[in-house]
């Protein structure tokens, strides 16, 4: 039995975010899929709109004071970034519009210039389908989709990912946590034996950035992708990290403005990285939004948010143990704060549309992992994932709506 009490300041932090202010059919919010996409505090919602009513203009074209003041805002968030994930150099750091975007580019640039017919990726039944549909529109290319095996547990099997490597593999890409389980990856166990094979290894690192801290050096992988909506930012910006190497030799994903160095109609030159990987008007807001969020999880501290929602999914997981009817799936000692679980006398969908009649919002379907739900045997799963919102009320609440869940489908 795990003590009830932690001192993390979450009830506070909920004051925070104006969403808690809202009443679902008259009832507080009771907010349970932060693994979809977190909630914005006041400071991220101010900055962005302190950049459209005051700062706002185009970056990197013009030298009068508006232009050059947000272009600097924005390239100091670069900066904001690299020191975050511990990144070598702020031109390792590519703006996108999502994380998505970044894994598309990836397996675009990739397959253009590195992959070949009949070379072999290997992925892992967890991924998300944003880690796994890129690959399957380059199979054009012949190359070959390996897919690594899971535990009794459904975590990881890295020694089966490992055992998979042969001399046709030219590319691993792993998520950092699973978005439909929340197990976490040893990542350095992966790199530490591809790096010796000169192989480069992706890091879908979307789940994770909020939850754990980061820093790529010591994970040792040459790309590392994140969204901005699920560490507290703004949608549509999603960042990529890559190896200042690796980023010199990839062509360009899409052309356009601001990403080329010359151009004639009988040849372009193009910037070098991240401009290269950066055509068109940016997101310019969204990612002064992730800067602002960036420093709103640092004020909090991450290893601070890792152990209180560590604290939290134990809690949750305790006592929903305990209830008739719940099925969790693939627990685990190192997972973040997710749980997916079903019941036996209620489908997916039908748990999350009562929750939702008590203010609760959960998430219910595949969770876009298709080949994790079928390799687990089933068709969807009910989800719930904290964030430094959610408190020890909050899991009271579930109880008592699973409970009336129960009730409801006696």
């Amino acid at each position: 039995m795990i003590s009830n009490t932690h001192n993390f300041p979450a009830k506070e932090l909920k004051g925070q975010f104006p969403i808690f202010l809202k009443k679902i059919y008259g009832k507080p919010l009771t907010f349970l899929d932060t693994a979809a996409s977190a909630q914005k505090p006041y400071s991220v919602i101010d900055e962005v709109k302190k950049c459209y009513s005051e700062n706002y203009s185009n970056i990197h074209r013009g030298i009068y004071y508006l232009s050059s003041t947000l272009t600097k805002q924005y390239e100091d968030t670069r900066i904001k970034v690299s020191k975050f994930i511990n990144s070598e150099d702020p031109s390792e750091i590519v703006f996108t519009k999502s994380a998505t975007e970044a894994l598309n580019l990836l397996a675009t640039s990739l397959c253009k210039s590195y992959i070949n017919d009949d070379d072999e990726i290997i992925l892992s039944h967890l991924e998300h389908h944003a880690n796994i549909v890129p690959w399957q529109i380059q199979k054009s290319n012949n190359i070959k989709l390996v897919i690594s095996e899971l535990k009794d547990n459904f975590s990881l099997d890295i020694d089966d990912l490992l055992s998979k490597i042969t001399s046709k593999t030219k590319l691993i890409s792993i998520t950092h946590m699973s978005n439909s389980l929340g197990h976490i990856t040893d990542i350095k166990k992966i790199t530490s034996e591809a790096n010796k094979k000169n192989i480069p290894v992706i890091v879908d690192g979307c789940q994770y950035i909020a939850h754990g801290k980061v820093d790529v050096k010591e994970l040792g992988c040459d790309f590392y992708v994140f969204s901005g909506h699920k560490i507290y930012g703004p949608s549509g910006v999603g960042v990529l990290y890559g190896k200042k190497d690796w980023l010199n030799k990839l062509p360009p994903y899409q052309g356009g403005g601001d990403m080329i160095e010359k151009v004639s109609f009988e040849k372009t030159t193009f910037a070098s990285a991240p401009q290269k990987f950066e055509a068109g008007t940016p997101p310019i807001a969204q990612v002064i939004g992730l800067g602002a969020a960036i420093d709103f999880v640092q004020d909090v501290g991450i290893e601070e948010i890792k152990s209180y929602e560590k604290f939290l999914y134990q809690h949750a997981y305790e006592k929903m143990n305990e209830l008739p009817n719940v099925k969790i799936i693939g627990h685990s000692e190192n997972k973040g704060a997710i749980i997916s679980f079903t019941m036996n006398n209620a489908h997916p969908s039908d748990i999350a549309t009562l929750f939702d009649q008590e203010g609760i919002a959960i998430r219910s379907g595949h969770h876009c992992t298709q080949p994790l739900m079928n390799k687990i045997g089933i068709s969807q799963t009910a989800r719930i994932s904290f964030g430094l919102y959610n408190t020890m009320e909050d899991i009271d609440i579930l109880i008592q709506s699973i409970n009336k869940v129960n009730d409801f489908f006696k």
